[in-house]
């Protein structure tokens, strides 16, 4: 499980459990799935990856 201490550095220790992002080569965006089911949860606005989220191959 993540843990979000220490407050205010901008990272967490850990990763955020049951998420995966992969690259959307068509927007080339960054797009989180949720890993128990299957679903895609959000896609990144900005450049850049999710945080703490595990990359798909």
């Amino acid at each position: 499980m993540a843990r979000n201490k220490p407050y205010g550095n901008g990272h967490r220790k850990g990763a955020v459990s049951q998420r995966s992002q992969s690259h959307n080569p068509k927007t080339r965006l960054w797009t989180k799935r949720d890993s128990a089911t299957g679903r895609f949860m959000d896609t990144k606005t900005t450049r850049g990856r999710f945080k703490g989220v595990r990359r798909e191959k």
